[in-house]
């Protein structure tokens, strides 16, 4: 029954989340082939690797939360056949986007010279300040890539971002082995080598998305407004008033989990690549269900805008299943290969031990990561992000990482005791976020 009756939602949630979901695994990928690649170098620069990619992803989700600011307006306008005005939301995300970029790029160079604040080890931050610093300078590259995939999404062109993705993943490998382990008469670089694989994917990634929104026939129709010269603040405070929720609600999680791995790291690095290699899993299956949640938002922009109501509904509740069903299999994953997945990363047997018992840790969590993510997505697309970002503020700041220092540091439980307490904040967001979706879309519903 329940699969007769969402059955043309399923369908139609997949053919555009898959590519979304892909596309988003770029993002995380990136730092799963640097830990991989680093990792059967040693754990102090694991460790190092760990430290510059989580203070990097604090920094890169706002930018993902600001650029994403686009795409349910993009969703809804085009929901209303106002195709022009898509072009003129463009232009002004993207100097939204370029200012930001510049600003943030700047901030993550400076910072790295302040890790000691950090109570790091002091090997694992020598190695950490370069790569970091490369990391920064990737970041405006990110932008630009950023302002035009959302803005492609958001019309459900979402294959040649997933593609773009694809094909600079794999250079950042190959980039990554070549200059990590000196293989055809490159230089041995390490660490460093890892941050200039990643920096030479964003550039290129970014110069392709461009290239694709701007020269291709399909957009022509979207960007007649795309090149006026003069500003509108009621556009910038339109995209701003949604970018910049979403980038808190995006800052409120992330930084939670890297305040995590900060914790960790006072208790050890070998607990602090342990962190890395489950998070870095974690993320993995993070980013799919972002990628359904990214669908969900666009969907439900497209109904919002033709004031589909019961259809809105109907295809949030299939992404609500679909993401179930996908981390309810990637839950089942961590619990059978515990053991096995961290041999990816390092062969030092007192980490994987440390990584498998947290990933039994991540098994529990995977569901309420799932539609906890794909709820925010659904009330983006309705232009609800202010009582999303409290909520996601009070799961992991008021309860999720205090919890976790004090069973973590407080009561000595460890690494498993700081991610006891990420569950907690995952688990609130999830329900409270189900309840706020039950709650606005029976409103709409019952004006229609």
């Amino acid at each position: 029954m329940m699969w007769t009756k969402y059955r043309l939602y399923y369908k139609d949630n997949f053919k555009l989340a898959y590519p979304v979901v892909i596309s988003q695994l770029g993002h995380v990928l990136v730092a799963f082939s640097d830990t991989i690649i680093i990792g059967h170098t040693g754990d102090v620069p694991l460790a190092a690797v760990a430290l510059g990619s989580s203070i990097f992803s604090v920094f890169m989700v706002i930018g993902i939360g600001m650029s994403y600011g686009l795409t349910p307006l993009i969703a809804q306008e085009h929901g209303r056949k106002n195709l022009a005005q898509c072009g003129f939301l463009l232009r002004h995300s993207l100097i939204i986007n370029i200012v930001l970029g510049l600003l943030l790029s700047t901030a993550i160079i400076t910072g790295s010279n302040y890790l000691h604040l950090l109570g790091q080890e002091e090997d694992v931050r020598v190695l950490a300040r370069p790569f970091l610093q490369l990391l920064g300078v990737s970041y405006f590259p990110l932008m630009i890539f950023l302002t035009f995939k959302q803005f492609a999404e958001g019309l459900g062109f979402t294959r040649q971002a997933m593609n773009i993705s694809i094909i600079g993943n794999v250079l950042n490998i190959v980039i990554g082995i070549t200059l990590v382990y000196g293989l055809f008469g490159a230089p041995r670089l390490g660490v460093v080598g890892v941050g200039i694989g990643t920096l030479t994917d964003r550039v290129l990634m970014a110069a392709a998305m461009t290239w694709y929104v701007l020269s291709s026939p399909r957009f022509k129709a979207y960007l007649v407004h795309f090149r006026q010269r003069y500003l509108s603040l009621a556009a910038i405070k339109q995209i701003l008033g949604i970018g910049t929720p979403v980038a808190l609600q995006y800052i409120f999680e992330v930084s939670a989990f890297s305040s995590a791995i900060v914790m960790a790291g006072w208790i050890g690095a070998r607990e602090q690549a342990a962190h890395q290699i489950a998070i870095n899993l974690a993320s993995i299956t993070y980013m799919m269900a972002s990628g359904i949640s990214a669908a969900a938002g666009i969907k439900s922009g497209n109904h919002f805008g033709a004031q589909q109501w019961r259809e809105l509904r109907s295809s949030a509740i299939a992404s609500y299943h679909m993401v179930l069903v996908m981390m309810g299999a990637a839950a089942l994953i961590f619990m059978v290969g515990c053991r096995l997945l961290p041999l990816m990363y390092i062969s030092d047997p007192a980490v994987i031990n440390i990584a498998a018992d947290l990933l039994i840790i991540a098994a529990f969590f995977q569901l309420f990561d799932g539609t906890q993510v794909v709820g925010l997505g659904i009330l983006r697309g309705l232009g609800d992000v202010r009582m999303p970002t409290v909520i996601t503020l009070l799961a992991y700041w008021v309860l999720g990482l205090p919890v976790g220092y004090f069973l973590g540091i407080y009561l000595e439980f460890g690494v498993q005791g700081i991610w006891w307490g990420l569950l907690i904040g995952l688990l609130t967001a999830s329900i409270l976020l189900f309840f706020r979706f039950q709650h606005r879309t029976r409103a709409v519903l019952a004006k229609a």
